[in-house]
């Protein structure tokens, strides 16, 4: 899909805060808000915007202790794929789960309260989970970047 100028903008102005009323974006890009509603309307429409979300302070609701497990299955059949992701879909500490090349098979991100929680996850949880063969794990020192926004 093509982007004008106008339409970059405003998603730049959406994804700094969604919360902002039509009249307010109207405002900040010199158009009428029926003009900003149906350009809102039609990236809606076209699946360029998907949802509106809430983004939540990790630390305020402890889930500030983030790792990145890099996770290798047993073998690579179809089966064993589609049941590791399924099941990983149901572990609220992961927060994201990308497929991979090179050395494993998955990136995992996960946020947890601290160690202890993390080592409880992996030994009643992680583990659990069959056809895992291996896991390595890093924890986040500091984070430099973290943005939800794409550039258009």
């Amino acid at each position: 899909m093509a982007f004008d100028e106008t339409d970059k903008k405003l998603l730049f102005y959406l994804q700094e805060d969604s919360k902002q009323t039509t009249k307010e974006l109207s405002y900040k890009l010199g158009l009428s808000v029926t003009a900003v509603y149906e350009r809102v309307r039609k990236l809606e429409n076209t699946g360029v915007i998907s949802k509106y979300v809430a983004i939540l302070n990790r630390s305020k609701i402890e889930r500030n202790f983030i790792v990145l497990c890099h996770v290798k299955l047993t073998q690579h059949k179809k089966e064993y794929v589609l049941r590791f992701e399924r099941e990983i879909m149901d572990l609220h500490e992961v927060t994201e789960c990308f497929h991979v090349s090179g050395d494993y098979d998955y990136i995992l991100k996960i946020g947890v309260k601290d160690m202890e929680d993390y080592r409880n996850f992996m030994l009643t949880k992680l583990t659990a989970l069959q056809h895992i063969d291996s896991t390595h794990s890093s924890f986040m020192i500091s984070e430099v970047k973290n943005t939800t926004s794409v550039v258009v």
